[in-house]
């Protein structure tokens, strides 16, 4: 960004976005910097600091795609998105159609693996596409931040080939104007011996306490890409799966609703201080023009 001088504000705005050969809807929650001062905002049961519907800033700017994990939201990852927004970033956050909160039909499918990365790249399409957005996204600079099933998505997107349990590969197809990843807990089961292609590169950071995508995740990427001196690979002391979601209202926490749970002493506000921070420092160092 060059114009340092304003205050930058949040923006946001509400898309949807069809997959044509599916008759699919899905929707795309979009942030980004503006000059339009924001206000608390409720999405659901949760508030964002955003002016809704406000003008972007005429400058370029990186896009990022944030892809949330298994039965998940889009609106979990709020503490990042805003942040990278703020900070010069148009982040889109889609919902996966059959795999999220609210419908959940195509957990464990094959259909369900097809579907997250075309929508990623359908979602990339409807970004440039957009009236709004298209011209003030810098088309080299793009991302995915993916969390859990989301790391099953991203490394699709960058090249992985992946395969069932029984050995059937599953027909994906990656999208090169991806240029960066950041792994956040990641689902990699899908990959073993077949990321040969991923050569973007990769922030990973895994949990140290998380029985769903357990240390052997991270060493299938390890020992799968091509060039490991591509990932930067951080465990996180003592946080667990759920701890890369952003802080649940007080009302949302209970030890009955696994994700607003952390491992015993670990202070997930804390942790979104930092987090948001390493991810932006991580995308300005490969990304930025």
């Amino acid at each position: 960004m060059n114009s340092t001088k304003a205050t930058i504000f949040v923006g946001s705005r509400l898309m949807q976005l069809k997959d044509e050969a599916n008759d699919i809807i899905f929707p795309v929650l979009v942030q980004y910097p503006t000059y339009e001062e924001s206000k608390p905002t409720a999405f659901g049961p949760y508030t964002m600091d955003v002016s809704p519907n406000a003008a972007i800033i005429e400058e370029k700017f990186p896009l990022v795609i944030i892809s949330h994990g298994n039965g998940g939201s889009h609106l979990l990852y709020r503490s990042i998105s805003t942040h990278l927004a703020k900070h010069g970033y148009i982040v889109a956050m889609l919902e996966h159609y059959g795999n999220n909160r609210n419908n959940n039909q195509l957990e464990n499918t094959n259909e369900n693996l097809i579907n997250r990365p075309k929508h990623v790249s359908l979602t990339i399409d409807g970004m440039l596409s957009e009236n709004r957005f298209g011209k003030n996204i810098a088309i080299n600079n793009i991302a995915v931040i993916g969390h859990s099933m989301g790391g099953y998505t991203a490394l699709a997107l960058a090249g992985g080939v992946p395969r069932t349990r029984a050995g059937e590969k599953i027909e994906v197809v990656a999208d090169h104007r991806i240029k960066a990843m950041v792994l956040l807990a990641p689902g990699t089961g899908w990959f073993m011996k077949s990321l040969e292609k991923v050569t973007i590169p990769i922030l990973m950071l895994t949990a140290e306490h998380d029985p769903i995508t357990p240390d052997w995740n991270a060493e299938i990427v390890l020992n799968g890409v091509p060039d490991q001196s591509q990932v930067i690979f951080r465990r996180i002391e003592n946080a667990g799966h759920f701890s890369f979601l952003s802080p649940f209202p007080a009302e949302m926490k209970s030890p009955h609703f696994l994700p607003s749970t952390d491992p015993e002493g670990f202070n997930r506000e804390q942790f979104h201080r930092q987090l948001p921070t390493e991810i932006l420092s991580f995308l300005n160092d490969k990304m930025r023009l």
